[in-house]
């Protein structure tokens, strides 16, 4: 079974001119093909978010104009604008809506859904995308329309700003990239108003992104992220953020917006894997942004010089928003018309620093959480997630029932690169049941094509074994699909292991059950509102890779080492000498010295051809 939003990496989709002539004209034509006699661009099977998409589809027939003067459009342009401003602006309070300030203000607003009182909880958004569309048809509509009915555009849009920032609070849905789109909204805006109406508007502009998105930036893996319903990041919205960002610093000049996009950009470097699969959000798990991405991906791609472009977008989204049958609807247009209009290419290669929350190289890469315990795995084409056991989460040592990977202290880290191998050494102090604090020591090592991890602990009781992960997602090169295996070797016993208990906090990777589905099972919440992250967090077992420890170590210390990438043997021997420990197997040495003055860490690493 395929994922069903994880697919083609964004930077593969052609993005010359010409492919975008290709897209507006495949869009010209069926926007022509539908119109209806009142104007109405909107697709026929739109219910939700349809209060910006008819204005959505003008603004790229009024872009289109722009780049080939068709001698079709400017009639369009008129007729569907018309129709936007006579059918789609509202100025009687939505009943039911309860996030406004303001009662009975007249100010416009746009409608999530057309019934009165239906459904109002996404008309705040609704009406930040439809200020979007609008100040985008004003960007080009000289020469296409009329002076008044450009006049009455723009103060309709004047009063969907003040609508947002006046009448309402702003962003009930604790959302940043709607939050960050009504900034970009008003700094766009600011550009067509007189100077006197013009200058508040800005400030108003950048004093809400410095008070009410800035100050509320939510830590995670050492970067200050814009929050995403409740949570720091999103692998669905944080890219759209992304772009909103880029669109922000693109017309406005600010210094701000470049530097908080250079740190979201670095986090999402960070966490996605080589072959661009991510999970985990506040919103969705696995659902991934198509278009909506391409912009802030390969502005900031450029900017930090990384090859953001591998991210797997909803490629079935890769162009603009389509139904079900595929035709073009409005909703998202503006994010269409910045990435066309912005010039920038593709940074196709990888950055080469090290990252204290990644290891990557060739076709392996980790992506470490906040705790510096993997988040996921990559290596062999298989993607590997945090294992549970107990209600517990990570990669570690288990002993008695009990996962030894929670910091209690400070986790020090040390990159090293060698003779064509990566290596990061993680130490971290750990307690556990018996109250007795540990010292753990995980190295990964990786050649670019498998990688090895081994770990280090204090002697454990009973019979432990290192959780190493679970099995879930395969690249097959065109798109992500379930598995339940991969190609992993252990220098002891490994064993694959299932819940043998049903229901849903028990995840078992052979069903056909997505990783998001059964998060969304088990959030508080229903779908699409409630927090995956945190219903994940409910799991008590799941499918496991769990590795014996190797026999050949210190009698004082228990070590565990796996290979990912490949089931060929693995042998590793462990010897603790006047150097520190040094750890052998059939590709490299690695010497994990005594902590340095500082108690830092000391790694030194070689091929084994040169022990």
């Amino acid at each position: 079974m395929h994922l069903p939003h994880q697919r083609g990496p964004l930077h593969d989709l052609p993005d010359t001119p010409e492919a975008y002539d290709a897209v507006l004209a495949d869009v010209v034509d069926q926007a022509l093909r539908r119109m209806t006699p009142n104007g109405s661009l909107e697709h026929p099977d739109c219910v939700d978010d349809i209060g910006d998409t008819s204005l959505g589809i003008t603004s790229l027939l009024a872009l289109a104009w722009q780049r080939t003067e068709d001698p079709r459009l400017p009639d369009a342009v008129r007729r569907s604008l018309a129709f936007h401003l006579r059918e789609r602006v509202y100025v009687e309070d939505n009943p039911g809506y309860p996030n406004l300030r303001v009662r009975n203000s007249g100010l416009p607003y746009a409608r999530y859904t057309l019934a009165a009182g239906a459904h109002p909880i996404g008309d705040w958004p609704s009406t930040v995308w439809a200020l979007l569309q609008a100040v985008n048809v004003l960007d080009t509509a000289d020469g296409l329309v009329d002076d008044a009915q450009r006049a009455e555009l723009l103060e309709v849009a004047h009063g969907y700003w003040r609508w947002l920032t006046e009448a309402t609070f702003f962003n009930p849905q604790e959302a940043g990239n709607q939050a960050i789109g009504c900034v970009v909204g008003g700094l766009m805006l600011a550009r067509h108003l007189p100077p006197g109406e013009a200058e508040p508007v800005r400030a108003r502009a950048l004093a809400l992104y410095a008070d009410e998105i800035r100050a509320h930036r939510v830590p995670d893996r050492g970067a200050l992220l814009p929050p995403e319903h409740g949570g720091a990041y999103d692998n669905n919205y944080g890219p759209i953020s992304l772009s909103f960002l880029a669109q922000a610093h693109r017309i406005s000049g600010e210094e701000v917006f470049a530097q908080d996009g250079d740190a979201l950009a670095r986090y999402i470097d960070a966490r996605l894997t080589n072959g661009g699969f991510d999970n985990g959000g506040p919103r969705y798990s696995e659902q991934h942004s198509g278009f909506e991405s391409v912009l802030g991906l390969r502005y900031f791609s450029r900017r930090v010089g990384s090859d953001l472009g591998r991210y797997r977008g909803d490629t079935r989204w890769g162009r603009h928003a389509v139904k079900a049958d595929g035709g073009v609807d409005g909703h998202f247009a503006w994010m269409l018309v910045w990435q066309i209009q912005d010039a920038t290419r593709w940074q196709r290669t990888p950055s080469t620093s090290s990252k204290r929350h990644q290891l990557r190289a060739g076709s392996v890469s980790v992506a470490f959480d906040d705790r510096m315990t993997p988040s996921l795995i990559e290596a062999g084409g298989t993607y590997y997630l945090p294992a549970a056991v107990g209600r517990q989460h990570g990669f570690g040592p288990v002993s008695d029932g009990f996962l030894l990977c929670r910091p209690m202290g400070q986790v020090r880290v040390r990159d090293v690169r060698a003779d064509g191998l990566t290596a990061k050494l993680v130490t971290k102090p750990v307690v556990g049941r018996d109250h007795v604090l540990r010292h753990v020591r995980s190295l990964y090592v990786t050649d670019g094509t498998s990688l090895w991890t081994t770990v280090a602990v204090e002697r454990l009781d009973g019979t432990p074994y290192l959780l190493a992960g679970l099995p879930y997602a395969e690249d097959d090169g065109d798109r992500v699909r379930r598995t339940a295996e991969g190609a992993v070797a252990s220098a002891g016993a490994l064993r694959l292991t299932h819940p043998d208990t049903p229901g849903a906090d028990h995840f078992d990777a052979r069903t056909q059950t997505t990783q998001e589905q059964a998060a969304f099972g088990l959030a508080a919440d229903p779908r699409g509102y409630g927090n995956p992250d945190e219903g994940w967090r409910h799991l008590v077992s799941s499918t496991a890779l769990e590795a014996a420890p190797a026999p050949d170590a210190p009698d004082d210390m228990h070590v565990f080492a796996v290979r990912y990438g490949s089931r060929e043997p693995l042998t590793v021997s462990v010897e603790r000498g006047e150097e520190g420990l040094t750890v052998r197997t059939a590709a490299f040495t690695a010497v994990l010295g005594a902590d340095d003055a500082h108690g830092e860490p000391r790694l030194t690493l070689r091929t084994a051809d040169r022990s």
